[in-house]
């Protein structure tokens, strides 16, 4: 515990302090996709040829993990599992076999300690570990690493999840009851290109909940932690590989995720399952300035404190939010533009969470690109 409040980028800083020493070089500034996506040796969209079953999105990293464990690159595997009483609840594990590598397949979008898991790791004596994490773990490795020699003598490979709007445990059934029909039978959720958030239930069905329709109180930023409005790593940028689906257009039964291969830790383990991946080149346009700015007031209002109790009902109507969205999907960014769009919007809104409700943490924590997109976009800084 000690040491990851030590490691905390609430004390660190985002990405700044690290990203020179992992890739030797900071992100350009200069060059936009950069300032968006990170340092990158190759990105691109990409499927396996057979979808993992039981998968969320497929399994590439599912897949990746295993491969890794199997041709021996890496002794164990930290990640999570479900908890036995809570599908959408994870608890860390030191995954040491096949079966236990399989057992972590799907989201997990309340906040977990898979950092526990490492300790494990270094007491059993291994020596070579794959981390799958979010942005705030990996920060926290690789300041761990800096920190602490007896990590420096492990070989750390590290797959990156995308991540932002991570839910306290106690406020997750809550909040699954105001957004789906039937919460108890809910086993995934995502927020997805279409602007609507995807419940998959038991049955195999499909809910598809319009963002616009949700219920007005969960447009609080209250019901997020603090820590993930403050977070500017939404893709996980200090990875040795990042795999999401921002970039991959939505299509029916495609299961299609994009993928950043950042370091050559992230190459070979993409070899590891390269004859396994039918892939394609990103597609899209990058402009989306316009769709950003029809949205950033709002987005930059709700961030300021207000005592101003948020409404129960729902913004829109269903019928109506589905309209607007199938709109959107139409109309708007698709592609590498919706993850342009996607990193903007999430950027953009946490520059202004900080800046109203934290103000003194602003000069440590926000990056300098963040500070870049906030100014290409014209918004006031002070």
């Amino acid at each position: 515990m000690q040491e990851s409040i030590r490691s905390c980028v609430f004390k660190n800083g985002w990405v700044d302090p690290l990203e020179e020493k992992i890739f030797g070089r900071k992100r350009n500034i200069d060059d936009p996709q950069e300032v968006r996506f990170g340092i990158t040796k190759k990105r691109f969209v990409a499927r396996l040829s057979n979808p993992l079953q039981g998968a969320q999105w497929g399994g590439i990293i599912t897949r990746m993990a295993t491969r890794a464990f199997q041709e021996g690159l890496v002794e164990g595997v930290v990640t999570l599992h479900h908890t036995p009483d809570h599908h959408f609840f994870s608890v860390p594990v030191l995954a040491g076999s096949i079966d236990d590598i399989e057992a972590s397949k799907g989201n997990k979008p309340v906040l977990s300690p898979v950092l526990r898991s490492l300790e494990t790791a270094y007491r059993k004596g291994y020596k070579k570990v794959l981390v799958i994490g979010a942005g705030c773990h990996i920060h926290i490795l690789r300041d761990f690493i800096e920190r602490y020699p007896y990590l420096r003598e492990m070989d750390i490979y590290t797959i990156g999840i995308p991540c932002v709007d991570n839910i306290d445990r106690k406020k997750w059934d809550w909040i699954l009851s105001r957004i789906s029909r039937s919460p108890s039978t809910a086993v995934h959720m995502e927020f997805m290109q279409d602007f609507r958030i995807h419940i998959r239930h038991q049955d195999g069905s499909t809910e598809k909940v319009p963002f616009f329709s949700l219920p007005g109180e969960l447009s609080d930023p209250g019901i997020f932690p603090e820590a993930c409005m403050c977070c500017f790593d939404y893709l996980n940028t200090l990875s040795d590989i990042t795999v999401g689906y921002l970039a991959a257009e939505l299509k029916p039964g495609e299961q299609q995720q994009w993928v950043l291969v950042r370091t050559e830790k992230g190459e070979r383990l993409l070899d590891l399952i390269a004859g396994e991946l039918e892939t394609s080149p990103e597609t899209g346009s990058w402009e989306c300035e316009t769709f950003v700015r029809k949205t950033a007031q709002q987005t930059i209002e709700s961030m300021k404190p207000s005592s101003t109790p948020h409404s129960t009902g729902r913004k829109i109507p269903l019928w109506l939010g589905h309209i607007l969205a199938g709109t959107l999907t139409l109309i708007g960014p698709k592609g590498i533009g919706f993850a342009h769009y996607s990193a903007d919007y999430h950027m953009i809104r946490h520059y202004y969470y900080v800046k109203f409700r934290h103000p003194q943490l602003l000069d440590n924590i926000v990056p300098r690109y963040v500070h870049t997109l906030v100014r290409e976009y014209n918004f006031p800084e002070t």
